[in-house]
């Protein structure tokens, strides 16, 4: 029989493989989202997919007999991270997607491990050692050489895209920093599930307020297509990969991991949508890439889980 070294090695290897699936899974996703949106709403996109994944974590904890009990202390913070790194983030990016290349949104909200960092260090008093204030000076750097081109009016008079992309990474900071405050005693699965599915009923709630019942409306092939592969694989498929991962990897090594979701997103932009990223822009991505690592590698306590 194999050693328990031998054994936690080849886990180790096999949640790896894994991890550089999930990257390109969740990395394609982004051309799908801007391709749906090309025969869909925003809400319905965001009702389906949300609610998809939502019934695969419910299904995935049944399976596994997996405790969904959330006690009645941690059902306000279940509530509030839900809004914030499930609804608030998702709605505001599929809306940054309507205004925006989709990739400057995806460098754009990938600078969320610094403003986590910062709000961190705001509202947990973490210190700010070295490498994160690097960090921070990499992304502020970076940041500024995205936006710098685009400000005419001042920062207010960006590009509505641009400003849900830079809220998506707020709320997508913040709800990981009030996690962390939290600390939501619960399982991870059953934490997530109940946070999508707060996630699709304000998905739900916006689709009925503001569009009725969905409607069919312009599903070519190619729209058909994207919206399948978002639903199966960028949310459902996607979600049962990272729930395998962090059960084998330290959360700080899943989370380096995840860094390659923007690099798949900004290329695959780049050859399913044929978007060209300017010179600014590629200086900038390369800038918060730099900045993410640079927070990310010192603790890796800041674990990053979206599409």
């Amino acid at each position: 029989m194999p050693s328990t070294s031998a054994q936690s090695r080849k886990d180790s290897g096999k949640a790896k493989l894994l991890l550089l699936i999930l990257g390109v899974l969740w990395g394609l996703n982004w051309p799908a989202v801007k391709i749906s949106l090309s025969g869909i709403s925003p809400w319905t996109l965001r009702s389906i997919g949300l609610g998809a994944a939502a019934c695969t974590l419910f299904a995935l904890a049944f399976a596994r007999g997996r405790s969904l009990h959330i006690s009645r202390r941690d059902r306000p913070h279940i509530v509030m991270t839900g809004l914030l790194n499930i609804a608030l983030f998702n709605i505001l990016l599929t809306f940054a997607q309507l205004g925006a290349a989709t990739s400057r949104v995806a460098i754009i909200t990938y600078s969320m491990p610094l403003w986590a960092t910062l709000f961190a260090r705001i509202a947990l008093g973490e210190k700010l050692d070295r490498m994160r204030a690097i960090g921070l000076a990499f992304g502020a750097g970076g940041l500024a050489v995205l936006i710098a081109p685009l400000i005419g009016g001042g920062l207010l008079n960006l590009p509505h895209g641009i400003l849900y992309a830079l809220a998506a990474a707020l709320t997508w900071a913040a709800g990981t920093v009030y996690m962390k405050w939290a600390k939501i005693n619960a399982e991870p699965l059953a934490i997530a599930a109940w946070q999508l599915l707060i996630g699709a009923l304000v998905a739900l709630a916006g689709l009925l307020s503001f569009e009725g019942w969905p409607h069919p409306g312009a599903l070519h092939l190619p729209v058909m297509i994207a919206l399948a592969y978002h639903i199966f694989f960028g949310m459902a498929a996607a979600y049962i990969l990272w729930f395998e991962i962090i059960a084998r990897l330290p959360a700080g090594v899943a989370a380096l991991g995840t860094l390659l979701v923007p690099v798949v997103g900004v290329s695959s932009a780049m050859l399913l949508l044929g978007e060209r990223p300017s010179v600014p822009d590629l200086l900038g991505f390369a800038l918060i890439f730099g900045a993410a690592v640079c927070v990310l590698l010192p603790a890796g306590s800041l674990r990053l889980s979206r599409a």
